[in-house]
């Protein structure tokens, strides 16, 4: 395969936000599940400030559509596993 071309005989999973739930609509996990926060984190690896606005925009729908919850914000579950230091290349 060349040129990022998929095969497609394996699919990539997106691992997308099924909302209102804000759940990953691959694994079921809340989103940003851990294969997601993995590869947001590879495809953003050069500018980690659009992944943070990305991130920002999809806190501020899911404030909107989900109840506040006890225990975890949902700024740590958006945003607050974001490395403070951009990765080496």
């Amino acid at each position: 395969m060349t040129g990022g071309a998929q095969d497609p005989a394996y699919p990539v999973e997106e691992h997308t936000p099924s909302t209102p739930e804000w759940t990953c609509d691959t694994c079921g996990a809340e989103w940003p599940c851990a294969a997601k926060r993995a590869r947001l984190l590879m495809e953003y690896q050069v500018d980690r400030a659009a992944l943070s606005v990305y991130l920002g925009s999809c806190l501020a729908a899911a404030t909107e559509d989900l109840p506040p919850a006890p225990g975890t914000s949902l700024q740590d579950r958006f945003i607050g596993w974001l490395p403070r230091t951009p990765r080496s290349i």
